[in-house]
């Protein structure tokens, strides 16, 4: 009987604590979906049809569902990068510039190198993005271990090199020569180097989730996961507890840069089939809002990809369907990353209080505070 009783307030405790990891996030979505009803229903159009269209867009048929997991897989992947980073008391904005490079360089691996059977073709490539992408984001990191530099702002920075360097090749060395062409953009990759779709499912979401289950793997079951908590936590503990902190950071920043620039070429080889400026933008920077709407959990950012992926790719059918000008799904994600990070007034409506010790997203770090 006691242990009927311990079984049963076990799974009691446990329901409870998934409500409170869930009841933020979705309460966020409730509230944001119902003030973006008010601002359908003042410009003219109509909520209940608008959302309809959207949904129809999004999950309607197996062509939208799809194209909308083709939305989330990237943002699976940049959600990843800042959420990893963030367990670490890291702020990586510069997952846009991770995510870039190493799509580029997943296209000229894709184009350049030929006699590959394609499993070795396509998985050279993504390695290739992921190199790229993990060297990236290990510059921030060092300036920060070595020079006291705020990620936030190496970042950031980084960002604007990133983008003007991929500009610059796309549209110069690495250009598209073929006749007729006069788009800034790369040759198509071969096809051994494409990632195939199984019906409604591509093989880049699959890759995400993969990644998004080792990720929680390491974090929560491995001697480095619990390091790289521990330095987000208290980095002076960590170091007085003999932990190397600044190898940490570096590691961090690294692997951080790794599950962008893997996004980045997934997104090359499994979507767009080639390296074109334009057709990753917002990508990285869109990662923030995951890992935030996710709490900063590997596997919180996969429903949090997902939503907003839908949301991406139900627009244009709830513009053509209900005459909805697409910002408004634009207006909608940002209604929703301003109720998870001010999570205050959701937990007001909610009647819930932040337990002592619940964990926080720290949105910034002091200055050489590592």
């Amino acid at each position: 009987m006691n242990e009927q009783v311990s079984w049963s307030s076990r799974v009691g405790a446990a329901l409870r604590r998934g409500w409170r990891a869930v009841s933020v996030p979705l309460g966020a979505v409730v509230l944001a979906m119902l003030i973006g009803a008010v601002i359908l229903a003042v410009s003219g159009a109509s909520p209940v049809q608008a959302y309809a269209a959207l949904l129809k867009g999004s999950f309607g048929s197996t062509e939208a569902l799809r194209r909308t997991l083709e939305k989330a897989t990237p943002l699976v992947f940049s959600g990843l990068a800042v959420a990893f980073a963030f367990k670490a008391g890291l702020f990586n904005i510069g997952a846009q510039g991770q995510l870039l490079l190493g799509a580029l360089t997943s296209a000229v691996v894709g184009f350049s190198v030929q006699g590959l059977p394609p499993v070795l073709h396509a998985s050279l490539a993504l390695l290739a993005g992921a190199v790229v992408g993990a060297l990236y984001g290990a510059i921030p990191g060092a300036l920060k271990t070595f020079s006291g530099a705020h990620e936030v702002i190496t970042t950031i920075m980084l960002n604007y090199i990133a983008i003007n360097l991929t500009d610059y090749l796309a549209d110069g060395p690495l250009k598209d020569t073929s006749p007729g062409n006069i788009v800034a953009r790369t040759p198509e990759i071969l096809d051994s180097a494409r990632l195939p779709t199984w019906g409604w499912l591509p093989l880049g979401f699959v890759v995400a989730l993969a990644l998004a289950v080792l990720t929680w793997w390491v974090l929560w079951h491995t001697t480095l996961g619990y390091e790289i908590r521990t330095v987000g936590l208290n980095p002076h503990a960590a170091r007085y507890a003999g932990m190397k902190v600044a190898w940490t950071v570096i590691l961090t920043m690294t692997l951080s840069g790794l599950m962008a620039g893997l996004g980045g070429a997934v997104e090359t080889q499994g979507v767009v089939g080639r390296y074109q400026p334009g057709f990753n933008v917002g990508l990285g920077f869109d990662g923030i809002t995951i890992a935030l709407l996710g709490k900063t959990h590997p596997v919180g950012v996969i429903p949090a990809a997902l939503l907003v992926g839908a949301m991406k790719a139900g627009s244009s059918q709830m513009q053509f369907d209900a005459h909805v000008a697409k910002e408004i799904t634009d207006v909608v994600q940002a209604l929703i990353l301003f109720f998870v990070a001010a999570d205050a007034i959701v937990r007001w409506l909610l009647r819930q209080r932040a337990e002592v010790g619940e964990e926080k997203v720290t949105l910034s770090t002091g200055w050489g505070s590592h």
